[in-house]
């Protein structure tokens, strides 16, 4: 096989996995728990084989097997580059809200963001604004986010995971003070590994296992 064959296969068999990623089954099984994964801005810009000059690999595919290991219906894709956060976000929503009318319950699904996909997910906890959702927003809330990001309200069960020398990632609780729509459940976690931003790069426990947690509705994590 020459440089152009593998090259074009390699290219159909991401395009195809993309593609699948966010299909939705034609029965859902009610009893299925199901996550929406959204990566990190570096992954959208540069392929996966590229390490960060700093933080190292980003392990998207370790992150996905971690979660599918536990049993998850894991919905992902790598983004297009420089895609925007609110159209996407959109994109997200209206895939959840069809799920949901097929008849899988809201505290089934669960979306996890980590960086820029983190911010994704908070638009989609505004635009679905079903309280039953749960959420994980890691390394994702700067203070002036209020300012800058006006239009954010979270909605629903509430996960803020950050650390503690990441200074991209802070505690989130002006942002439950702002917000006006219905949250059930908000907790936050800080982690103190000092790996800075490049502590979601990696498919650790210290925050991917807080994630299965609440995505198993146990809101009781620490």
């Amino acid at each position: 096989m020459n440089r152009f064959q593998k090259f074009f296969f390699s290219f159909l068999f991401i395009t195809i996995c993309s593609f699948t990623a966010f299909s939705q089954e034609k029965t859902p099984n009610k009893d299925q728990r199901y996550i929406y994964f959204l990566h990190n801005a570096f992954i959208e810009q540069n392929d996966l084989s590229v390490a960060h000059p700093e933080y190292g690999k980003a392990e998207y595919n370790e992150i996905l097997a971690s979660f599918r290991k536990d049993n998850f219906t894991v919905f992902s894709e790598i983004r297009k580059k420089n895609t925007n956060a609110y159209d996407y976000a959109e994109k997200i929503a209206k895939q959840i809200k069809k799920q949901i009318k097929k008849g899988v319950s809201p505290n089934k699904i669960t979306v996890i963001g980590t960086s820029k996909g983190g911010y994704i997910a908070q638009y989609v906890s505004t635009f679905l604004a079903n309280p039953d959702m749960n959420f994980v927003f890691i390394g994702c809330f700067r203070d002036i986010d209020i300012e800058e990001i006006p239009d954010i309200n979270y909605c629903g069960n509430i996960l803020m995971i950050y650390e503690e020398s990441d200074v991209l990632g802070v505690d989130a609780t002006k942002r439950k003070e702002t917000s006006k729509l219905k949250i059930n459940h908000f907790k936050q976690i800080e982690l103190h590994t000092n790996l800075k931003h490049g502590f979601l790069y990696k498919a650790a426990d210290n925050w991917i296992a807080p994630s299965k947690k609440w995505a198993n509705g146990d809101y009781d994590v620490n």
